[in-house]
């Protein structure tokens, strides 16, 4: 992977943009790099899920040419807002794999879920689930395609840079850093109880219901190591994660010399944002370590937080497992959500899923997109089916 230079362009040129999930905490910070130098940019495309007003306020705040919502019944609110302004509107999947195949230099994918399997000529990726439903598929696409992949999430950006401090042959392995999210310091009994209010309350990040939830039970990091997994070609023995409670350093290289490069930056998602779309600088906050005073490091708890350990088995066992896991986590959020389940039935639900897709021959290594798709939502079938007996256990 290489970051192209933005300073190699023509000045009459600017780069094309499209934003996959601009509505979110990614593709927000996004926006915010986009309007500090909008002579570099121009907007081809954004998408959002539901919110058709604020896309339309966006859409025209940023000058895009075409703007979709996959909520259908937004698409009133949508066209509205832009009424007037030429901006095109559409909404449904098709109008947002619509967005993704319009053409443009860059494509952030910032969807959360399996929806992000389109690319662009270079795509800034946000979106865990596409490598963790179909990482095989997509790096080959991207290779036969010459797209280049570039990381946006802190941490895989983190080793992105870290890894170029030596020759790749010489990397022994790579750590991945978790914040242990608001459950960090709870005993298992505790965390048996926990609330979807206590779940969302992030100690260091603001980011949507899913993500944060997912950092609760430490899938974030499990769909994390899948996703290290794919982008740098690295097995699974050599992706470690430790627990980093104050979020400074995002990742660690340690190379055979037993030297580790380690990449500290700021709470700031427009860090990895602006190193993906070659930014000359940023506005984010500089780091003052004196001020830090102490960094610590812990090793993830398997036993508190079951889910690292589910994700870590299904990238070993691969045959589509990881396919199956980023489906029925899917589900089981959803369904911690809507008050169906425990937090703890989160990661049961996921295991159960595991196990009977395994059975079931439900779990088989996708050949192609659309059969990506067809694990995807058998697994999710799947967990619904399991859901009732989840739902009726004490944990």
């Amino acid at each position: 992977m290489a970051t192209p230079n933005i300073r190699s362009r023509p000045e009459s040129a600017p780069r094309t943009v499209s934003i996959l999930g601009a509505t979110g905490s990614i593709g927000s910070s996004t926006a915010d790099l986009l309007r500090r130098q909008r002579d570099r940019f121009a907007v081809a495309a954004l998408t959002a899920n539901k919110n058709g007003a604020a896309l339309a306020t966006l859409a025209r705040d940023l000058g895009a040419r075409f703007a979709a919502v996959a909520d259908e019944t937004a698409y009133g609110d949508l066209k509205a807002g832009l009424a007037g302004s030429g901006i095109e509107a559409a909404a449904g999947a098709d109008a947002v794999t619509e967005a993704g195949r319009r053409p443009a230099d860059w494509v952030i994918g910032a969807i959360t879920g399996a929806a992000g399997l389109e690319r662009g000529a270079t795509l800034a990726l946000a979106n865990k689930e596409c490598l963790v439903c179909a990482g095989t598929l997509f790096m080959k696409r991207a290779q036969r395609t010459g797209a280049i992949v570039l990381p946006v999430d802190s941490e895989h950006n983190a080793l992105f840079q870290a890894l170029t401090a030596g020759r790749r042959e010489d990397v022994t392995k790579v750590i991945i850093t978790a914040s242990g999210g608001p459950f960090r310091t709870w005993p298992k009994a505790d965390i048996a109880k926990a609330t979807l209010e206590a779940a969302l309350k992030h100690p260091n990040w603001s980011m949507g219901p899913k993500v944060t939830i997912d950092s609760a039970t430490l899938m974030n990091k499990g769909l994390e190591i899948i996703e290290a997994h794919h982008l740098f070609a690295l097995p699974a023995d050599q992706i470690e994660v430790v627990v980093h409670p104050q979020s400074i350093v995002h990742g660690m290289v340690e190379f055979r010399d037993g030297s580790v490069i380690a990449h500290l930056g700021a709470h700031d998602m427009r860090i990895p944002i602006a190193h993906c779309l070659a930014w000359p600088d940023c506005a984010a906050p500089r780091l003052d370590l004196a001020q830090l005073g102490s960094l610590t490091f812990e090793k993830p708890d398997l036993d508190r937080f079951p889910a690292l350990g589910l994700a870590w088995a299904a990238l070993r066992t691969g045959s589509g497992a990881t396919t199956v896991l980023n489906a029925a986590n899917e589900v089981a959020v959803a369904e911690f959500v809507a008050g169906t389940i425990s937090f703890p039935g989160i990661s049961a639900l996921v295991e159960a899923t595991l196990d009977g897709a395994a059975r079931r021959g439900v779990m088989r290594e996708p050949g192609s997109i659309s059969e990506a798709l067809a694990v995807d939502h058998d697994s999710r079938c799947l967990a619904k089916d399991l859901l009732p007996e989840i739902a009726a256990k004490a944990f």
